[in-house]
């Protein structure tokens, strides 16, 4: 790119999923944002058809996984439902230079790397994904917890139907809090 090019405005386009949106994805935007001087980040948040025929359930729906990326500060423009595998029309039609994703090959509806045909035009931009986070370590760490979670909520006045446990599931979850709070204290007790 020469000099006179960098004052350009260009339009970078990132897609995702984006469910229970955490710090990996806003470092993923950001990098997107400052890849090129100028830009205007282009994001699209799959929606709930795709996401849920290609990867599975989500936590969150795409109207709300949409309002997160919208409030991140450096999206521009939110596309949602965007397609699941982007086209040369779907990048005419919204004016897109670059696609910035992560370089590993993205294999979906029969394709090796969904983003191949960009990276052909040299229209492709990669960006590094944040070591420690994902969506998948977030519902682990959840279920890994799921007891306290569920016992913090009941606690709070959330009918254990809500919470989709069985009336002998609520029991043996608020009994095993009890007698965790009965050993604790007889621990502190022994201390002092």
């Amino acid at each position: 790119m020469s000099k006179e090019d960098n004052s350009k405005p260009i339009r970078i386009y990132a897609d995702g999923v984006y469910d229970l949106f955490h710090f990996g994805h806003a470092q993923q935007l950001e990098q997107a944002k400052k890849l090129r001087p100028n830009v205007t980040l282009v994001v699209g948040v799959a929606g709930d058809a795709d996401t849920i025929a290609h990867k599975g359930t989500v936590v969150m729906n795409e109207k709300e996984r949409a309002l997160c990326v919208n409030h991140c500060k450096w999206v521009d423009e939110v596309i949602c439902p965007c397609p699941w595998v982007i086209t040369q029309e779907f990048m005419d039609k919204h004016k897109i230079d670059y696609v910035a994703h992560d370089e590993a090959p993205y294999g979906s509806v029969g394709e090796d790397d969904i983003y191949a045909f960009v990276k052909k035009q040299g229209k492709f931009l990669a960006t590094q994904r944040t070591e420690g986070v994902s969506t998948s370590d977030l519902i682990t760490r959840i279920l890994k917890d799921r007891d306290l979670y569920i016992q913090r909520n009941l606690s709070r006045g959330t009918e254990r139907e809500e919470l989709g446990v069985s009336w002998l599931c609520e029991k043996w979850i608020m009994l095993k809090s009890k007698f965790c709070a009965t050993r604790q204290k007889n621990t502190n007790k022994k201390k002092d």
